[in-house]
């Protein structure tokens, strides 16, 4: 089919509940919106252009010793709010949408969590999750925390620096010299330890794709929630779903890369458009769990 590049439907609340209640089974695919009320910033502006300069690339990442230095430094730092972030009335909402049986499956692009922490079971991590740490050379995981730890005990005088959060755990060091700061080695085979997340420039794992995939052709609608999809790996289900001639809402401040794909939009922060279902508000077409 033809894709049409037509302007999405701009509508309220009361649309997006109808919306949801007119679909039996629903694909989410959420972003960075979801969890600014959690303390996170995100990345991207109302029309979609990057806040602040591109994070790091995987290529940098595994290639530049420093360039590990400073993720690590800037890492150690703001993982002390990033690592004590709570789920918000937005995850609840989403929460709650799978306690009603109304939910297929949950794709985040987020890398916190916090859908999980919120009770959400069917939930695939297409960039990972940032509270774990991956040997590069062995394929150990362990948790972030005990990382974090790690990085303290090597770099005490770190510890006393604050700065402002910056996406995904980071934040604001610009200007200091990462020269000496000590990353250490993975401690069963001495190789590099990375966050487990896709990077830029890294490919998502092929089973999350499909996975997502298989439950995206079994629902009956697509509901964007806090995403710009302005990524390919979030925008490809997207174009997937209006190939497939399925319905998509979006519930975004600003514009989306999928917009000329939509039926319907909701600008509004996500808490205020999805607050009907926190509140407890009869949804047609839903059943009530006991």
């Amino acid at each position: 089919m033809t894709l049409a590049a037509a302007a999405p439907q701009l509508v309220n609340g009361d649309a997006l509940k109808d919306f949801i209640g007119r679909h039996r089974r629903l694909f989410v695919l959420t972003g960075a919106g979801c969890s600014t009320d959690s303390g996170i910033p995100d990345y991207r502006d109302t029309d979609g252009g990057w806040k602040r300069a591109q994070p790091v690339t995987y290529q940098a990442f595994m290639g530049e010793e420093l360039t590990r230095k400073r993720y690590w430094a800037r890492s150690l730092v703001g993982w002390r709010r990033f690592g004590k972030a709570v789920p918000n009335p937005t995850h609840h909402a989403l929460a709650r949408l799978e306690q009603l049986d109304k939910l297929g499956l949950l794709l985040t692009q987020n890398v916190d969590g916090l859908h999980h922490q919120a009770g959400n079971r069917k939930v695939v991590d297409l960039h990972g999750r940032l509270d774990t740490v991956r040997c590069m050379g062995c394929e150990q995981r362990s948790p972030r925390h005990a990382l974090q730890q790690t990085l303290l005990a090597l770099n005490p005088p770190w510890n006393r620096l604050d700065a402002g959060d910056a996406p995904d755990g980071d934040a604001d060091l610009d200007g200091h010299d990462f020269s000496s700061f000590t990353v250490p080695p993975c401690p069963h085979c001495g190789g590099v330890l990375k966050p487990d997340v896709v990077f830029f420039g890294e490919n998502v794992p092929r089973d999350r794709v499909a996975t997502a995939m298989q439950a995206l052709d079994a629902a009956d609608a697509m509901l964007v929630v806090g995403s710009s999809l302005m990524v390919f790996s979030g925008y490809r289900f997207a174009h997937a779903a209006a190939k497939a001639g399925k319905p998509i809402a979006a519930v975004n401040l600003g514009r989306t890369r999928a917009d000329p794909l939509l039926s319907l939009k909701v600008e509004q922060s996500c808490a205020d458009a999805l607050a009907f279902l926190n509140a407890g508000a009869s949804t047609p077409g839903t059943k009530e769990v006991a």
